[in-house]
């Protein structure tokens, strides 16, 4: 709190009808992604015990880890709505963060137990043996589901972690289903029994960069770090053209969810005058007029300013503005 008389000020802004209502809508569709989901895997299941198939039982253990990763998505969207409290002052936005990182992690766990199940099955003595006709099949049923799982979840916020986390573990479902019916029609057409592994190998090929981008996209949300493509610099210098501001210090800019970016400021003022300002808070205070700065140049509906005077400032302890490094999460 700045001395001389000035007050601690802080604006929170709207948006929560807006976000309420996208993760409500995200919650429904992960539930129907959900649920086809679980009836692909009661095929698989099905499947695998009337053929006796490796190729399909593997495939089954990736599709238990997207049912499970799904049931997670779904409880982390159901989370996020829930109000802020005495307890937790944000709400529990960040659940669908942690649950989009979990969901990272298990599709990195599967995708490296495909990769070594792969290369133990090419330097076996005996080749599998695949029934091509019934992976033809089955193959083709959770395709079938999986792009129905994916068509519901295209329709989400593509910007929110948990709904990008559980669509890509449909998308490689839907890549092992392709696979299983690529190494069926080899089988079936040229009897090579390694076709379903290769076709394994490149699905591990494809997955894991954008497994590894989810991972640094949720740590870096975790780890507070700046929305994604907004230079923290040029808030610093939005703040000090606002008129009346002499320093800015103490700025952090943050993600509190994928969908709630946040800002907080102390800003060193000249006086007890109230400076005029340009634009829809023309006549108001400084912190009208930079509160409308970020609103309006950088979109931060959250934001958090302390004004001080230049007595207050002297005594306090702030931290030196951050090195300007390049983020390796843009």
């Amino acid at each position: 709190m700045g001395q001389g008389g000035h007050d601690a000020h802080g604006h929170g802004h709207g948006g929560h009808a807006g976000h309420a209502h996208g993760a409500d809508a995200d919650g429904r569709r992960l539930t129907v992604a959900l649920v086809i989901t679980a009836l692909v895997l009661l095929s698989g299941a099905v499947g695998a015990w009337v053929t006796g198939s490796l190729s399909l039982l593997a495939d089954l253990g990736h599709q238990v880890t997207d049912v499970a990763a799904l049931l997670t998505a779904v409880v982390a969207a159901r989370l996020a709505q829930r109000p802020p409290s005495a307890q937790r002052t944000f709400g529990l936005g960040r659940s669908e963060v942690l649950g989009a990182a979990v969901n990272a992690l298990l599709l990195l766990a599967v995708t490296v137990w495909v990769a070594v199940e792969a290369v133990e099955r090419l330097l076996a003595d005996t080749p599998p043996e695949i029934p091509g006709l019934a992976l033809l099949l089955f193959g083709a049923v959770g395709l079938v589901g999986n792009l129905i799982s994916l068509a519901v979840l295209s329709g989400g916020d593509r910007g929110n972690l948990n709904v990008r986390g559980a669509a890509l573990h449909v998308l490689g479902d839907a890549l092992g289903s392709v696979a299983v019916m690529v190494a069926a029609g080899a089988v079936l057409l040229t009897g090579w029994p390694y076709a379903d592994v290769v076709a394994s190998l490149v699905i591990v090929l494809i997955l894991l960069p954008r497994t590894l981008a989810l991972l640094r996209a949720t740590a870096h949300v975790l780890l507070e770090g700046a929305p994604p493509g907004m230079d923290v610099e040029e808030v610093r210098a939005a703040l000090a053209e606002v008129p009346g501001v002499r320093e800015v210090h103490d700025l952090h800019v943050w993600v509190i969810s994928d969908r709630v970016p946040a800002a907080s400021a102390h800003l060193v003022v000249e006086d007890h005058a109230t400076p005029h300002c340009e634009g829809r808070a023309a006549g108001g205070s400084v912190l009208d007029c930079a509160a409308e700065a970020l609103r309006e140049r950088f979109g931060l509906e959250h934001s958090t300013l302390q004004i001080e005077t230049v007595d207050h400032a002297d005594h306090e302890e702030h931290c030196a503005p951050p090195a300007v490094v390049q983020s390796p999460f843009r």
